[in-house]
Formats: C-alpha cells, sequence, structure tokens
C-alpha cells in the first residue's frame, strides 16, 4: 500500500482516538457522577442519553456542513469544540448544568462519522476501504479505553476531573497535527440532506437499521456501565473497572480489524459474506452477555467483558460495510447518516432502561435485556441475508 493511503488512514485515525478520547470521558466518570451529583443509577443513564441526543440531532447538519465545506475544517472545528466540551463537563457545577455540558459535548462528537467516513471513501480506493473503516474505527474503542484508563486512573491520584483535562489537552494538539497535515478532499457545491424517501423503499437497507437499533443499544450502554457494574456489583474498585472497560475497547478494536480483513479477504458475494459476519456477531454478544450476567468475580469479569467487546463494539465497520452492499454509491451518504441514526437511537433509549432494571431488579436482569436485543438484530440481519440485493450497482462490490 502507498505512502498516501497510510498518511490518510494515520491522520484520520489519530484525529479519530483523540475525539473518542474526549467523547468517551463521560462513560468512563458514571461513579463520579453519581457521587458528585447524587445520581441513581437511571439518572446515570439518563446523562448517557443526553450525550447521545446532542450527537443524533446535530448529525444531519453536521453531515451536510462536512458535504459543503469539505471534512478538513469540519474535522479540525469538531475536535476543537469536543475539547472545550469537556472542559464544561469536568467544571459543571450542578447536575443540570452537567446535563448541559454533555449536551454539547454530544453535539460536537456529531462530525465524527460523516468527516472520517468521507476521508476514507474520498481517498481510498475501493479494495482497500474495508481495512481502512477497519482501522479507522479502532480509533473509537481505541480512545474510550485510553479515556477509560486515564478518567479512572488519575481520579485516584489527583482528582476526578483531571482525567477530562488532559483529554481537552490532547485534543487541541491532535487538532492542530490535522489541520496542518492533513489534505484530503475538497470542498462540494451545495450542502443537502439524505434522501430518506428513496432510501425508506430499500427493504434489507430498513431491516438493517432496524438491526442497528438493537446493537447501538448493546454498544453503548456496555460501555456506560461497565464501570458502575464492576464497581458496584462485584466489588472492585473504579480503577480496576476502568481497567476492564479499557479492555473491552481494545478487544473491540480487535474486533474491527479482523472482521474488517475479513470482509475484504473471504471468497463469495459481498452482500452474503459480510452480512454473515455481522450474523454471527450479533449471536456471540447475545450469548456474551448472558455470561456476562452470571459473573460473580472482578476477573471473571474482566474475561468475559474482554470477549463481548470482541463481539459488540467490534461490529460497527461491518455494519457499514454491509450497508454499502445494499445501496448505491450515490446513496452512501444519506444510508451512513440513516445508520448512525439507527444506532444512536437505540443509545437513546437503552441506558436508562438498563439503569431502571439494575435499581429494581438488579443488574443480571438488565444484561439479559441487551442478550434480548441483540437475539432480535440478529433476527433481522438474517432477514437481510435472505432477501434479493435491492441493486445491481451496490456501493460496494467485487
Amino acid at each position: 500500500m502507498d505512502r498516501s493511503y497510510w498518511r490518510t488512514v494515520s491522520l484520520v485515525t489519530t484525529w479519530q482516538v483523540a475525539a473518542s478520547l474526549c467523547y468517551y470521558t463521560v462513560f468512563a466518570a458514571t461513579p463520579f457522577f453519581r457521587d458528585a451529583y447524587g445520581l441513581s443509577r437511571f439518572e446515570v443513564g439518563f446523562v448517557v442519553t443526553i450525550l447521545t441526543l446532542g450527537y443524533t440531532l446535530f448529525l444531519l447538519p453536521l453531515g451536510a456542513l462536512t458535504d459543503r465545506f469539505g471534512e478538513r475544517w469540519t474535522l479540525t472545528l469538531g475536535l476543537l469544540g469536543l475539547s472545550a466540551g469537556v472542559v464544561l463537563v469536568a467544571g459543571a457545577p450542578s447536575f443540570a448544568l452537567l446535563l448541559v455540558a454533555v449536551f454539547v459535548l454530544g453535539s460536537l462528537y456529531g462530525t465524527a462519522i460523516p468527516g472520517t467516513n468521507k476521508a476514507v471513501y474520498d481517498n481510498i480506493t475501493a479494495g482497500r476501504q474495508n481495512l481502512a473503516m477497519g482501522i479507522k474505527q479502532v480509533g473509537v474503542t481505541g480512545g474510550s479505553g485510553i479515556s477509560a484508563l486515564l478518567v479512572t486512573g488519575l481520579a485516584g491520584l489527583l482528582f476526578w476531573q483531571a482525567g477530562f483535562l488532559v483529554a481537552a489537552g490532547v485534543g487541541v494538539a491532535v487538532a492542530v497535527v490535522f489541520v496542518l497535515y492533513y489534505t484530503g478532499s475538497s470542498a462540494g457545491a451545495s450542502a443537502s440532506y439524505p434522501d430518506f424517501r428513496a432510501l425508506g423503499r430499500n427493504r434489507p437497507y430498513r431491516l438493517l437499521l432496524a438491526a442497528g437499533f438493537f446493537t447501538g443499544a448493546a454498544l453503548f450502554t456496555t460501555t456506560g456501565y461497565t464501570v458502575l457494574f464492576v464497581d458496584e456489583e462485584l466489588g472492585a474498585s473504579v480503577a480496576f473497572g476502568g481497567i476492564v472497560l479499557a479492555l473491552v475497547q481494545l478487544f473491540g478494536s480487535f474486533g474491527r480489524i479482523v472482521t474488517g480483513w475479513l470482509s475484504d479477504v473471504l471468497p463469495g458475494d459481498p452482500r452474503r459474506r459480510i452480512g454473515s459476519i455481522l450474523l454471527v456477531q450479533t449471536l456471540a454478544s447475545a450469548v456474551l452477555f448472558v455470561v456476562v450476567a452470571a459473573t460473580s468475580s472482578p476477573w471473571g469479569a474482566a474475561v468475559a467483558f474482554s470477549a463481548l467487546g470482541f463481539f459488540v463494539l467490534g461490529n460497527t465497520g461491518v455494519y457499514y460495510s454491509c450497508m454499502a452492499t445494499l445501496v448505491r454509491t450515490d446513496e452512501m451518504g444519506g444510508a451512513t447518516a440513516g445508520g448512525q441514526l439507527a444506532l444512536t437511537a437505540g443509545a437513546l433509549v437503552a441506558p436508562p432502561a438498563f439503569g431502571l432494571l439494575a435499581d429494581t431488579v438488579g443488574y443480571r436482569v438488565s444484561w439479559w435485556l441487551l442478550a434480548a436485543g441483540c437475539l432480535v438484530a440478529a433476527s433481522l440481519v438474517s432477514l437481510v441475508l435472505g432477501l434479493e440485493s435491492p441493486t445491481n450497482d451496490p456501493a460496494m462490490c467485487e
């Protein structure tokens, strides 16, 4: 692979690491929020929901701005905004202002998927895009894993906001490097919103969106409650919970790289091979949520959560690759936005529901809820595989 390939992939992945480092500080800090503001488990879930709501509402407008002005400036300004948002979260004096701060942080993370996906699809040639997407998506799990260690580790040494301030500094530094060295694609002629009416006539795409709702619910709830579960249910320290969350993200990174590579190299029709990988990931996630629910020791949890991370956090790259086999190239922008909306829609409702169940009947039933959602997702992916190809000219083909 040539130098320009690795230059693009490395810059975009580094940007994604820094952005996710800022965004996922909220997930790592849930025990500190609970102590600092006197929150219930349900209210902790509501913090995650407000964070995701900001992301969801601004995803399409920021995607349109990315098409209009190009990803170089939207990603640069987005990362600077994320750095400022992290500082706002760290300094929030009340629960109400904490919600405002996480909403701002979430809204600015809306630059991530449109900008980084545009960078990959516009600058990487066909046949290399799946691996590039897998590597780029490692930036999400990598940044989240670092934030878990940073926030929980520095809290024990200094104060709980220390990790937030370090994340903000990293974000500013990476934004400067990115704007200096990334060239990328040029701005488009006009900003436009996705044509969801046309995509809505694509039945396999609709089914994949429905599956995305449940996989998104599983992903964001897992990252939001891992530290709290290890701390409260298993009696381990918050620092150990941060290590477990980092392992979840590390193995999620492995999952994204391995499945991206398999999506490129396995033989057969792209839609069936990529969809089959996604099916295996959702079924394995369901099984591992049951295993997590039965875990009673911190070290057992570390093993179970690591395996869970490989599958439940490792499926987003394959999810988008599968989507690319269902829509045309000129529909990919809107399809990607719709896919991300489906993922985040699951994250809007699942964390509070998980927390409410944990408050009333215990964590075991909460994990079973996520397992059931993954089984529904697997059923929907099976239906996608059983339908005829919706287009003769998909965005991803042999």
